[in-house]
């Protein structure tokens, strides 16, 4: 790694692109990574799908209990 770098030249927000989504990934305890394939394999589904419904579910409830 250099002492010094010369940014005289940079470009600010060369990469920016707005309205840019990223997909991060998530890192699910091993536990709740069984329980979510096991589902998943039985209903032929893939694991983002359960993933994304267990959470809907969870916010639905989340919003009654409020």
């Amino acid at each position: 790694m250099e002492h010094e770098y010369d940014f005289s030249d940079a470009k600010r927000g060369k990469f920016f692109k707005e309205n840019t989504r990223l997909n991060l990934p998530v890192y699910l305890e091993e536990t709740n990574l069984l329980f979510v394939e096991k589902i998943a394999k039985e209903k032929n589904i893939d694991i983002a799908v359960i993933v994304n419904d267990l959470i809907k579910e969870n916010i639905k409830i989340a919003e009654v209990l409020k």
